[in-house]
């Protein structure tokens, strides 16, 4: 410190301790001089005031210590940035690119309102006279409402408890009594009695400090955004939707009464508890009554209308929202998914359920319901034709056709009720095939009849059996230009079943993956052109697996072969098989397949075996769609979003989320490559039927008649397990998948299980609605552009037959094993979709 400057302050420090003693000595004197130290009433005085100061000290160091959290003894207080930026859980909402709120995702579903004129006057009046009839005459605290509450307690009636809107208002706020972890409840927070003196001290802190940043009227509103009013509808506006199916500003009298009532208890005093019973047993009817009542004390209402309006019945319109409301909840959850992994690249804290995000999704929301609905007929229809298929037989079989023995009871096993009937009978495995079998009850089950779900009494093994007879399907379509999806189905029903069919499945392409094998051809190394032939005959190749050499000889799935030279262009469009095998091992190579697939946006592993152009490898129906982007899009690979903005509760744009995009293949080759693929459908190829019947109305109009507007592939596995189809127009692609979660439930032949019969006219169904809908008219399909010969150079005119031959994988089980086995990838997909008897 230095000698000079540490002279200079014990200096001071004299002179202050001189002045203090100087004074202190006129103090005593001057105290003395007027006080009678003799008088019987000095000492019990002077008590008196020892007593009051040390009393406003301890307070005084009490509140330091409830401000201050010192030693983490009474846990946190709300901070001053707190206070004045106050946050509430409030649902996050999802929006369409069209505008329209699809859903919502949330733990506490609450939408605030952010301005007090808002609000119906009835509601503040009644909240008012029933909560804090003092309100706008206390700062924070009543203490003439203590003073009330204390008289009640000796007198042995009830005065109520006294707290303020205020303090009410903290308690919601900050969840004063709520919080468990040792910094926000302290060491003395877990001490019975005295938690109770501390949370009562921070709200009545936290009370005053409302007061001192907001005016009464905000008061009023944050507090009415905060109330729990039971049904899953917190704050006002949902729970004035709820009940009343109306906004906070236009509740009447009654309903204003009925929802502050509600308040004190929102099961006792629930209307929906007491709903068709007499009015005698309706305590909510009486609550609503007793806040009239108030009103009447405080001035609020005459006792006139009080007369009238008491004897009148609660009257409901309610509309009790679900996280499920509403379309697209395969793609709601997507959505979820997909900010989660934002926000984790991002190193951002994001609660989707409670910070009250605004979501702009790339779905079109009239896309999304016809996509839904197509889906939906199809399927219906679809699988009437699978239960009679299999009538009075079961539809999991082996490569032999029979039934697979205990296949239902090795279902049962992976489920959670019987895991949980092991835990409860571990001795006796009896008792627990007794409950799964024998026990029946109740339940609301997917219909197969008619639309939605219908109740049916089962046992667990009889809702097991009846869930896997359900063929599944799944549908995206999306934009080829910017990757917006527009539409995301992922399955039949998702509240019975979970399991995403676009993107969280996987399954084996068959031929919707052979466009890959031609790409490579035309783009790759060997520069092909749609007019190079390549022979349909047999064709054999010796392939080694785990040491051992096996023959594999795919054939095409008709079992016939032309032994002619044929052209690739034609090739794709009868989706001959041989020439894809042979165009796969012997001109282009596997690799060479599996690095132009993975280049167009394949992500799944893929393994260069013999099989992979025949589509032996699982892929998702996400992948397949946005690989096919390329073709529509000059070669440029566009990758899927469905997300294209995201804001906070306040507004503020948190992120703009933009197309990304990279060119995999030439222009030339992805012109020559959507012409091969407009000759699935417009020249005889395996999609053909896509145009006829009532499909006639896909065509375009005029002169121009039979321009080609579509283009495609279908796709068939072995033994009919996935039927595929992915349809291009000029402005969008979209893709079906159809099979059981397990793969041995198929049809057992072509006729029906084929791509073409099972996912094209899902597909069909939708474009229908499209071109039917005016609103969608820029969807409506066009005449693709001719193409372009400055750009293309090769030979593309090759001329053809309309011969169709049936589009499938055509490879037996035991062929399947082998090449799974080679690339070691499952050989079937977990089971997803049982239904548990709950």
């Amino acid at each position: 410190m230095g000698q000079k400057l540490y002279g200079r302050l014990e200096d001071a420090y004299q002179q202050a301790f001189a002045f203090y003693l100087s004074k202190r000595d006129q103090v005593q004197a001057y105290y003395d001089a007027r006080v009678d130290k003799n008088s019987p009433y000095y000492k019990p005085i002077v008590r008196i005031w020892r007593i009051a100061g040390k009393t406003l000290l301890y307070a005084l160091v009490y509140l330091f210590v409830i401000e201050t959290n010192i030693f983490w003894l009474t846990g946190q207080m709300p901070s001053v940035d707190d206070l004045q930026n106050p946050k509430l859980s409030q649902a996050s909402e999802i929006y369409s690119a069209d505008g329209v709120l699809l859903g919502k995702y949330f733990a506490e579903n609450r939408t605030p309102i952010r301005d007090y004129k808002l609000i119906s006057p009835y509601l503040v009046k009644a909240l008012v006279a029933t909560e804090d009839a003092r309100f706008y005459e206390h700062t924070g605290i009543d203490f003439q409402a203590w003073a009330g509450v204390a008289v009640g307690i000796v007198k042995g009636g009830d005065r109520g408890g006294g707290s303020t809107i205020s303090q009410q208002l903290a308690k919601n706020l900050f969840k004063t009594r709520t919080k468990k972890s040792f910094t926000k409840t302290g060491l003395f927070g877990y001490i019975p009695g005295l938690n109770k003196l501390i949370y009562k001290t921070k709200e009545w802190v936290t009370a005053i400090k409302l007061e001192r940043f907001y005016t009464k009227d905000e008061i009023i509103l944050w507090y009415l955004n905060t109330v729990d009013y039971g049904n899953n509808a917190y704050g006002i506006k949902v729970a004035a939707k709820t009940y009343f199916n109306t906004s906070p500003d236009s509740l009447n009298i009654q309903e204003a009464a009925i929802l502050v009532g509600l308040q004190k208890a929102t099961t006792t005093y629930n209307p929906k508890r007491y709903d068709g019973k007499p009015l005698a047993e309706n305590k909510a009817w009486k609550r609503r009554n007793v806040v009239l009542s108030q009103m009447v004390k405080a001035g609020y209402l005459k006792q006139s209308a009080y007369d009238s309006l008491a004897p009148m019945p609660i009257v409901l319109h309610e509309n009790e929202e679900s996280p499920y409301d509403g379309t697209g909840n395969y793609f709601k959850v997507a959505v979820a998914k997909e900010i989660q992994e934002w926000a984790k690249k991002n190193d951002m804290e994001v609660d989707l359920y409670r910070d009250g995000l605004k979501i702009m999704t790339t779905i079109d929301s009239r896309l999304q319901l016809h996509a839904e609905e197509a889906l939906e007929e199809g399927m219906r229809s679809t699988q009437k034709s699978f239960d009679n298929h299999w009538t009075g037989q079961s539809p999991w079989v082996d490569e032999t056709g029979k039934e697979i023995p205990g296949f239902i009871d090795s279902v049962a096993k992976r489920t959670e009720y019987y895991k949980a009937l092991v835990r409860r009978y571990p001795n006796n495995p009896d008792s627990v095939w007794y409950q799964m079998k024998h026990v029946k009850r109740k339940m609301w089950v997917y219909s197969r009849n008619t639309l939605g779900e219908e109740e049916q009494t089962m046992s667990a093994i009889d809702s097991i059996n009846y869930y896997k007879r359900f063929l599944q399907a799944g549908m995206m379509t999306m934009d080829p230009y910017t990757g917006h999806i527009k539409a995301w189905v992922g399955g039949l029903d998702f509240k019975y079943f979970k399991y995403d069919h676009v993107k969280q499945s996987k399954r084996q392409a068959g031929s919707t993956f052979k466009p890959f094998v031609y790409t490579a051809a035309i783009d790759g190394p060997r520069n092909l052109s749609p007019c190079f032939t390549v022979e349909d005959s047999p064709y054999s190749l010796e392939i080694e697996e785990n040491g051992e050499k096996k023959i594999w000889s795919p054939h095409n799935a008709d079992g016939t072969f032309s032994y002619s030279l044929m052209p690739l262009k034609r090739a794709l469009a009868k989706s001959v098989n041989t020439v894809t095998a042979r165009l796969t091992n012997e001109f282009v190579g596997p690799d060479t397949v599996a690095l132009y697939a993975k280049n167009m946006g394949i992500k799944s592993p893929l393994k260069p075996v013999a099989s992979i152009g025949l589509g032996s490898i699982d892929v998702s129906l996400y992948e397949m769609i946005g690989a096919y982007s390329a073709f529509v899009n000059e070669g440029i690979h566009v990758e899927p979003m469905i997300i294209s903005e995201i804001k906070d509760q306040n507004g503020k744009v948190l992120v703009n989320f933009e197309p990304e995009t990279k060119r995999v293949i030439k222009k030339e080759s992805a012109q020559l490559m959507r012409y091969m693929l407009e000759g699935v459908i417009h020249e005889g190829g395996t999609a053909s039927s896509l145009l006829w019947g009532d499909g006639a109305i896909l065509l375009p109009e005029g002169n121009n008649r039979y321009a080609h507007n579509f283009a495609g592939k279908t796709g068939t596995t072995s033994n009919h397990s996935d039927g595929w189809f992915i349809g291009m127009t000029q402005n969008l692609i979209s893709g079906v998948w159809v099979g059981g979660d397990d793969r041995s439930i198929h049809f057992r032949s072509g006729a029906l299980g084929e791509g073409s019969k099972t996912a094209m006219p899902i597909y069909k169904r939708f474009m229908i609605k499209v071109v039917k809908d005016p609103l969608l008219a820029m969807y409506k399909p066009t005449p693709f552009d001719k193409l372009d010969k400055r750009i293309v150079k090769k030979d593309f005119d090759c001329g053809g037959g309309t011969s169709i031959l049936p589009d499938s994988l055509q490879v037996s089980d035991s062929e399947l094993d082998s090449l799974n086995a080679l690339m070691g990838e499952p050989e079937t997909q977990a089971d997803s979709s049982t239904s548990s008897p709950n």
